[in-house]
């Protein structure tokens, strides 16, 4: 890549894990360089930032927002944070991307979302599966009528995490619980491809010791010539882990999805066609790359993962909060 080419220089505030795939992955988006890192100590981002060889270590966030080399944030931070941090990236001039989900609440995404429209500063969630080949190759088949008209959608995301009060994921100062932490991406592939909240829904739940959910069921409907969602989120146990996409014609079938490298095309029981993406990476260079480029052109509101997209996020699951 030529230097003169125009690039958006990125920090990322949290030095955790899925910072550290941001960081190893934004070495594939063409557009983007990783400047600056930041932790709420300076031992820890200055390991980051050896780690990646990123030029600048900080140990506080005020630090990073100040920094004139940096033109967007990413912020990897637990999700009770986001929205105070968002909030003063933004008033500092800087853009960004917030990890999902964006907020605890809808009413702190509207909060952030006021502010970025008052700095005029761009703001997405890091929806990241929205960009993923597979999602968009399994949109491109709906699309095309590949499995006829879609009647169910089914989408799990649930990994064994045995309780312990003391872990983020359980801790309700955090907004702990298996929902926001997990369920945030069922309930984004349901609207994905249904685009619509549920006319009736039916919520199972499992709480674990100091009352935060750790399993949850939802099942959707959405009209009478309409398709159903059943989604399920699980801190209790491994799920299968698919995004299973049933139409009257055919269905298709992505494991692992939110990450996902093959998306299977099923009529009845044959399979009848195949989109493999063999990649070097996770795949958070294709949203890194995407931001990237909306900045580059100057657009304040993203194009993919919309506001309106992280609304529909927030307002599902506090409407699913109220049935624990």
């Amino acid at each position: 890549m030529s230097h003169r080419e125009p690039i958006i220089r990125w920090g990322i505030i949290g030095a955790g894990r899925i910072a550290k795939t941001f960081a190893a992955d934004i070495k594939h988006a063409p557009h983007a360089s990783l400047n600056a890192i930041a932790a709420r100590q300076l031992a820890p981002a200055q390991v980051f930032a050896d780690e990646f060889s990123i030029a600048q270590a900080y140990g506080s966030y005020a630090e990073l927002f100040a920094d004139p080399n940096v033109d967007a944030v990413y912020i990897a931070t637990p999700h009770s944070h986001h929205k105070d941090q968002a909030i003063a990236a933004l008033r500092a001039g800087k853009h960004v991307l917030c990890e999902k989900p964006a907020t605890v609440t809808p009413q702190e995404l509207e909060e952030v979302i006021a502010v970025a429209i008052q700095e005029e500063r761009y703001f997405m969630e890091g929806m990241w599966t929205y960009f993923m080949p597979v999602i968009q190759k399994a949109q491109q088949w709906v699309a095309e009528g590949r499995i006829g008209n879609l009647c169910h959608v089914k989408a799990e995301f649930g990994f064994s995490l045995p309780y312990s009060p003391d872990l983020r994921e359980y801790d309700n100062r955090l907004a702990g619980g298996c929902l926001l932490e997990m369920g945030i991406y069922p309930i984004a592939m349901a609207w994905l491809f249904l685009r619509q909240d549920p006319d009736t829904q039916t919520v199972w739940h499992h709480s674990a010791e100091n009352g935060v959910e750790d399993d949850v069921v939802i099942i959707n409907s959405y009209g009478r010539d309409t398709a159903t969602a059943q989604l399920t989120t699980s801190f209790r146990c491994k799920l299968n882990n698919y995004l299973t996409l049933i139409g009257d014609e055919g269905t298709i079938s992505i494991a692992d999805y939110w990450g996902g490298r093959e998306a299977t095309l099923y009529r009845f029981n044959d399979s009848v066609d195949r989109f493999n993406e063999n990649r070097p990476h996770q795949g958070f260079n294709y949203q890194i790359e995407h931001v990237s480029l909306e900045l580059l052109a100057g657009k304040l509101e993203p194009g993919c993962v919309r506001w309106e997209d992280s609304r529909a996020f927030q307002r599902q699951m506090a409407e699913i909060k109220t049935r624990f």
